[in-house]
């Protein structure tokens, strides 16, 4: 059996945090590390808990997720931001990802599909509720909204893909996880994985969610 997923609560709520944590304590898979009222007191707790992921509230007071998750961009990208929140407008959904979040999801999420968002995101994976999978979805359709990509990708390096690779870019725009695009493929999540990293180097992109962002802005539907 493998070691649990370790996990940060940031919430400015108390009963929110305790809710998530008594939730989450449930599950074999997780282990809730430390929790912090705002992004300052999640920064100072990170060195201490070592978590693998930081569940981040949108808008809290001192500092606001958003700028939490450019943070631990910067300062510890080992932990993967997922946010978290009620809110489900563009400014957060698509400043969240921007900054750096493996994910976004709305907190009426079920708790079976939090606590696999919260294995995919530690994996690497992309996590997008449904509602704002398909805000983010259409939103860069009808506008698109670029995610900071790096040099070869802002020269439309998308025309150094290979036909299979950018298959499965397209894939990743949708918010699919690695078994789904091998599944559709019919390729082993270790090939796909090797995609990915080829992809991710050609573009000149950081992550995962900046390649989600762009390839759903840049190449289309699948």
């Amino acid at each position: 059996m493998s070691a649990p997923v370790r996990v940060l609560i940031v919430d400015d709520q108390v009963l929110m945090r305790q809710g998530l944590r008594k939730l989450l304590e449930i599950e074999d898979s997780v282990e809730v590390v430390g929790e912090a009222a705002n992004g300052v007191e999640a920064l100072a707790a990170v060195p201490r808990t070592r978590p693998h992921v930081a569940l981040v509230d949108a808008r809290m007071p001192r500092m606001d997720g958003i700028e939490l998750v450019r943070r631990l961009g910067e300062a510890h990208p080992e932990v993967a931001a997922l946010i978290l929140t009620t809110f489900d407008e563009d400014e957060y959904i698509f400043g969240g990802l921007r900054a750096g979040a493996r994910g976004y999801l709305l907190k009426d999420t079920p708790p079976e599909e939090l606590v696999s968002a919260i294995a995919k995101a530690a994996r690497g994976e992309t996590v997008l509720g449904g509602p704002a999978a398909a805000r983010v979805v259409a939103a860069l359709r009808r506008a698109p909204a670029e995610p900071a990509p790096g040099p070869a990708a802002e020269a439309g390096g998308g025309a150094e893909l290979s036909e299979r690779e950018r298959e499965v870019a397209r894939l990743v725009g949708t918010g699919a996880a690695n078994a789904e695009i091998a599944r559709r493929l019919f390729i082993t999540e270790g090939t796909v994985k090797n995609h990915i990293s080829s992809i991710l180097r050609k573009l000149g992109l950081r992550d995962r969610t900046r390649l989600a962002l762009y390839a759903a802005s840049r190449l289309g539907p699948p």
